[in-house]
């Protein structure tokens, strides 16, 4: 049998080759170190094929490496899997486990999409243009004082997460009132978003107050929003700037620490961000807390780090919630957890 063979405990691969063609096969995948493995075993029948226990999760996505005679390699998609999932780095394929139930508002459309324009907006301490893309929920214009979700990663959240599809979807059942979202996309996140001073300055004295024209706000609304670095620099932007944001949405928020992440030590900014997070995790009180909701997969490396940062916030007065969605790293468990958890947390702020 070809493609994955799903059990309640595990799943195996198999990938036919009854001619020899392959030297060798490798599972690429984001659920345990190495990434790249485990290796497949050629079976007497001429497939390779290995077997690998369920992760603490109810869906994966994978990649296969095929090793060809000359020495070459190849990443491909599980030619034998229909199941694909999109991101920035092309497609994946998935395995989804019985349980797995995408959300109910992944089946329909809004009535109205909403509007959406694009700017570039120029940075002087960046010395760069950051892409954004001003969307307003259907039933307002661009022109309207509205709530703001400010968001990292932004254009890749709408079209990897269907962002503003779950928001106008919310916003016509009247859950979450009219806003505006402005989709900020990264210049070199690597950089920009591993708590750069730099770029936190940028965004309070050049960024947002452009945006505030752009996408006008409606008193004291806005909320900030990431996944993975992305997180980390919004929860970055509000403990150095306190008037920056008045909530905060953060995913699978890469806070990483010295002790407990070493697997990310050779990460081009690992020391700046252990440090600022050092910071967080020793402050005993801090002024200015706002609400944060968070959202970790149970399957990722960076649940302990979540855990850690949500216990140092909590303990700062914030009014801080953690949801854990059975889903590793990805775009689809980041789609996945905005609703209830986004809207929830956008309703109890704005409504």
């Amino acid at each position: 049998m070809a493609g994955p063979d799903v059990s309640s405990d595990g799943v195996t691969f198999s990938l036919p080759d009854p001619d020899g063609t392959f030297d060798a096969v490798r599972l690429h995948q984001e659920i345990v170190r190495p990434r790249a493995g485990p290796e497949f075993e050629r079976s007497s029948d001429g497939a390779w094929r290995v077997s690998i226990a369920r992760p603490y999760a109810d869906r994966m996505e994978y990649k296969v490496e095929l090793g060809h005679r000359d020495g070459s390699t190849e990443l491909i998609c599980d030619p034998h899997n229909p199941k694909r999932a999109a991101g920035p780095f092309g497609e994946k394929s998935v395995v989804e486990w019985p349980e797995y139930r995408p959300p109910k508002w992944t089946q329909g459309l809004p009535s109205d999409p909403g509007s959406a324009f694009e700017v570039h907006l120029a940075s002087r301490v960046l010395r760069a243009e950051i892409r954004t893309i001003i969307w307003t929920a259907p039933g307002a214009t661009a022109s309207d004082r509205l709530p703001v979700l400010v968001v990292h990663d932004g254009p890749e959240y709408a079209e990897y997460s269907e962002l503003t599809r779950a928001l106008a979807i919310a916003v016509e059942a009247g859950r979450v009132p009219p806003m505006h979202a402005a989709l900020l996309a990264p210049i070199d996140r690597d950089q920009t978003y591993s708590a750069s001073a730099a770029y936190a300055r940028a965004l309070t004295y050049e960024i947002l107050p452009v945006l505030s024209e752009l996408a006008p706000v409606r008193g004291r609304r806005v909320v900030g929003m990431g996944a993975s670095l992305g997180a980390l620099a919004m929860l970055h932007l509000h403990r150095t700037n306190l008037d920056s944001l008045d909530g905060l949405f953060l995913q699978s928020g890469s806070y990483f620490r010295q002790r407990f992440d070493r697997q990310e030590s050779r990460f081009v900014r690992f020391r700046r961000i252990t440090r600022f997070m050092g910071r967080v995790y020793a402050e005993q009180n801090f002024a200015h807390p706002v609400p944060i909701a968070m959202t970790c997969g149970t399957a990722e490396e960076n649940l302990h780090n979540n855990r850690a940062a949500y216990s140092a916030l909590r303990a700062q007065g914030y009014d801080v919630r953690l949801h854990e969605n059975r889903d590793a790293h990805n775009w689809v468990a980041w789609r996945d957890a905005l609703d209830p958890f986004l809207i929830e947390f956008l309703e109890g702020l704005w409504s």
